[in-house]
């Protein structure tokens, strides 16, 4: 049996009215920057982020580009983060030219380890950088006390986690930012990239939006260097029709996780841990399994999708070189980097699907 890593043409077949009657919508309007549906969009968000604001931005890596900009966080600066994410979450860090700091991962959620970041702070750290990895929000409350202690913002990297909980409080809420991206494979996914910065602080957003613009107010007269950072608004009319919806894929993605679970129980396949704490929205289903890499071509040849998120972590990266690093500086990072691969967990897979994913895995393991 063929099944993909993700379809995003099935959740398509069941919006595409919809969505196509919203893209006309701005069609026929030519208001195709900014306008109305940006920011509908933008309320919405941040209303289901429990969130004052929302600010609609190109990319959720131009989220956090625009975040960084927006509290000033530039050469000579350190922000610390995880090694274990995406390339976006340090890369934004350097491209402001500040200095990314690590911390490792803890080995079970795969999120930032919050005992280890007390100790990496200095006089140069302006700010935490925090990911929501996998649909999992970090531990956030050590994090907010080392924060608060040191005078220092905290940017959530929630471009995996819109709408999941930690102890009932939404991604994105708690920091002083907090950055989603609506790339095509995330729950909340657009029709090409986008993304959003919510955040509770009035000033902050004010400089959010200005920093978007080129830092522009009134128009060309710029206060700020920013950058073109606009959320197009057919973008914003698609995830408009998608996000009524969110709750409930996020809820089937729970579902599919806890059959592949029963699946494994009792197998050496090591499945997701989700923190008593936390809700997760399973952006991504990741497992830990011997012969990970055999495992994974096995499956590609039976037709089958999964990934390694992620293979590399940051501090081997080969553009992050200067920083120094070598192989063993954080190594529940490397190892998790060596063991995890992700399966289909989309909302539109059946127990079929799953029951032929599980069992090629099993079959070849043993």
């Amino acid at each position: 049996m063929q099944v993909p890593l993700l379809d995003l043409k099935a959740q398509y077949a069941t919006i595409k009215d919809e969505v196509l009657a919203g893209v006309a919508e701005v069609l026929q309007s030519q208001r195709c920057i900014g306008g109305p549906k940006v920011e509908e969009l933008e309320k919405a968000v941040a209303e289901v982020s429990d969130c004052k604001f929302g600010v609609g931005v190109s990319s959720g890596t131009d989220a956090l580009l625009n975040s960084l900009m927006s509290l000033e966080i530039s050469a000579g600066d350190e922000v610390i983060t995880t090694p274990f994410t995406f390339f976006a979450t340090v890369g934004s860090i350097a491209r402001v030219g500040a200095k990314p700091v690590f911390v490792d991962i803890d080995p079970k959620t795969y999120n930032i380890d919050p005992a280890q970041i007390e100790t990496a702070v200095t006089p140069k750290t302006k700010a935490i950088m925090p990911v929501h990895l996998f649909g999992q929000m970090a531990d956030m409350d050590p994090i907010m006390a080392v924060a608060n202690k040191h005078g220092l913002a905290v940017i959530e990297d929630a471009a995996q986690s819109i709408t999941s909980t930690y102890k009932g409080m939404k991604a994105g809420s708690i920091g002083t930012a907090g950055c989603f991206s609506f790339f095509p494979s995330k729950n909340l996914g657009g029709i090409g990239d986008g993304g959003i910065v919510v955040t509770n602080d009035e000033a902050l957003h004010h400089r959010l939006v200005m920093m978007r613009n080129h830092g522009m107010e009134p128009k060309y007269y710029h206060k700020y260097v920013g950058a073109n950072f606009r959320l197009d608004p057919i973008q914003a009319v698609a995830l408009l029709v998608k996000l009524p919806h969110l709750d409930d894929w996020s809820q089937a993605r729970r579902d599919n996780a806890a059959y592949y679970n029963q699946k494994f129980a009792g197998t050496v396949v090591q499945t997701p841990y989700i923190s008593p704490d936390c809700e997760t929205i399973y952006n991504q289903y990741c497992i830990r399994v011997p012969r990970r890499d055999e495992v994974v071509a096995h499956l590609h040849a039976n037709n089958i999708g999964c990934e390694i998120y992620y293979p590399v972590p940051a501090h081997l990266q080969e553009c992050f070189a200067s920083l120094g690093h070598q192989r063993g500086d954080f190594p529940v990072s490397e190892k998790a980097a060596a063991e995890i691969m992700a399966l289909p967990v989309y909302p539109e897979l059946t127990d079929a699907m799953q029951d032929a994913v599980a069992d090629a895995i099993l079959g070849f393991l043993g």
